[in-house]
């Protein structure tokens, strides 16, 4: 039964086969009547009519997936004495056991798969069995960590111990969701939307409730919390472009399969505990609200953002420089598709698709990402050595807007090109922040918090419509908002016209902040409950 399953109720694909059974979506509808057409149904001897069928539309240029079934059975005998021996495979098999294995996640972290997992399973299973669907898990986990995040705000000791618990509570929660989902195989196209952008709502408010009960003692940390967003952001924005542009590529050479990086991390894996280190130290998400969560209910806010900064940035050095070195030792050459998603996670505006247009045909792929490169560390340098309104700045974001179109005016094929989409988010994020930093007036740091969370949801959005092959959000959005050189350019001109008015600054960056939020989250909503909307279930590394 559950085979059947695997094979009929999964919408992430176009066309789904086991032996003896075929279904397809929309996708797919064209090339099965046109295998219809082409096979026969009653050929003597032949396979059964089903796997004709899809093997006439895998033929026809539409992939098949086809699950793996392990031990489950799918069969059509052919005679009796086939008969009793599937019968007998069937019998042989605990489904629902198989059901609870594959509920859960192959690759999590060490806590997720030995702290989490055998029992938010069966959580899974209880949820099922009384009708409850992932969306409503999903949602519960998000209302859980809401109000973990209004307990952190008190700022009283009680409040952080019970923020803690009911962010572990909201973590098993949002474990429970997928698991359901694949228990169940419950996916959705609005299941998607809510898995992909839920986490990072979770976590980010908990900071900013953390931010809030430490200012209630008397700390400002909102400067912290800012940072721990960028950096988490930014890290997550390096995993997505790093495998947007390799998922597709071709190695050159016979020899070139892999990397003396890539052969040195399999020899690692093969050493079973190297496994469990190597996913324990870059912090993903159950180590990291572990953390989170001790940290919050023993001591500070202060403290918990210490501890975050240290861990996510050492975890980020480590994945990124593994990368690096993986790409320039692995010669690939990239798809037009890879090109594509890279530049329209760039998040180019108006301003930076103009230059590229004027320089489109002149301009060589080599130094894209030392020009990506130059431009944020020149935007981040100014802004940091500058004092608050100098008109410097603003020259400088002019130049960084012109960097900004060069490094985007041709295809994004380069070894290294995958680093130009994090060069601009740190360049605009950590921007914001010094502006606000420097700006010294109540109320501008938690604005920027919440422009950069904004802006960071705008950035989530593309890279979840990309994963679900749709492609990026619409031209006119990202026109709309600007794009990443367009804001900082507005954000720099603001800061200088308001320079002798530092206290509208912060009224300043919540009118954008709200602008952004609006039109992001109207487009967004659109496409996520629309029709066209994918079906996208993270089954990768965990973030």
């Amino acid at each position: 039964m559950h085979a059947l399953r695997l094979a009929l109720t999964d919408p992430r694909f176009d066309a789904c086969a086991v032996t003896g059974a075929l279904a397809v979506q929309p996708g797919a509808r064209d090339a099965l009547d046109k295998a219809a057409v082409a096979t026969g149904a009653d050929a003597d001897g032949a396979a059964p009519y089903a796997d004709r069928l899809a093997a006439a539309v895998e033929a026809a240029g539409t992939s098949v997936q086809r699950p793996e079934l392990g031990t489950l059975v799918a069969a059509v005998p052919a005679g009796p004495a086939e008969r009793d021996a599937a019968t007998a495979a069937v019998a042989a098999v605990d489904d629902e056991a198989v059901r609870l294995r594959t509920a859960v996640k192959s690759r999590d972290g060490f806590f997720t798969t030995f702290f989490i997992s055998p029992y938010s399973r069966y959580v899974a299973r209880w949820c099922a069995r009384r009708g409850l669907t992932p969306n409503q898990v999903t949602t519960a986990s998000l209302i859980t960590a809401l109000i973990a995040a209004g307990c952190a705000a008190t700022g009283e000791r009680w409040g952080y111990v019970a923020a803690g618990l009911l962010l572990l509570v909201s973590f098993v929660l949002d474990c429970t969701d997928g698991q359901l989902a694949r228990y169940s195989l419950q996916y959705s196209t609005m299941g998607a939307w809510l898995d992909a952008t839920f986490d990072r709502a979770k976590e980010y408010s908990f900071y900013a409730g953390l931010a809030l009960g430490a200012a209630r003692n008397g700390d400002d940390v909102w400067a912290l919390a800012t940072g721990a967003m960028i950096l988490m952001t930014c890290r997550h924005v390096v995993d997505f472009s790093f495998n947007e542009a390799n998922h597709d590529a071709t190695a050159a050479g016979a020899s070139s399969s892999g990397s003396p990086t890539a052969a040195l991390s399999a020899k690692l894996d093969s050493v079973g505990w190297t496994v469990w280190v190597r996913r324990m130290i870059i912090l993903p998400i159950g180590e990291r609200w572990a953390m989170i969560a001790v940290l919050t209910a023993l001591t500070t806010p202060r403290i918990v953002f210490y501890a975050l900064l240290v861990g996510c940035a050492f975890g980020a050095l480590y994945t990124t420089a593994g990368r690096v070195l993986r790409s320039l030792t692995r010669k690939a050459t990239r798809t037009d598709r890879a090109a594509q998603a890279l530049a329209d996670l760039a998040d180019s505006g108006p301003l930076a698709e103009l230059q590229a247009r004027l320089l489109r045909g002149r301009a060589g792929s080599f130094g894209s990402v030392y020009v990506a490169a130059l431009g944020a560390a020149l935007m981040i340098g100014a802004a940091l050595w500058l004092p608050f309104g100098d008109p410097r700045l603003i020259a400088v974001a002019v130049i960084y807007v012109m960097a900004s179109g060069l490094a985007v005016a041709a295809p994004l094929k380069g070894a290294l090109d995958w680093l130009i989409p994090p060069l601009f988010r740190a360049a605009e994020y950590v921007t914001v922040l010094v502006l606000a930093a420097k700006a010294d007036v109540p109320g501008a740091l938690p604005a920027a918090f919440g422009l950069i969370a904004a802006v960071a949801y705008h950035h989530y959005d593309t890279v979840y419509r990309i994963r679900g092959g749709t492609g990026a959000p619409p031209h006119w959005l990202v026109r709309t908002i600007g794009g990443h050189e367009g804001r900082v350019l507005l954000l720099t001109a603001l800061a200088a016209v308001l320079a002798s008015r530092e206290a509208d600054f912060p009224v300043a960056l919540t009118v954008t902040a709200v602008f952004v939020a609006l039109v992001v989250l109207v487009e967004s909503i659109r496409f996520w409950v629309s029709s066209g909307a994918p079906a996208v279930h993270d089954e990768g590394e965990p973030a």
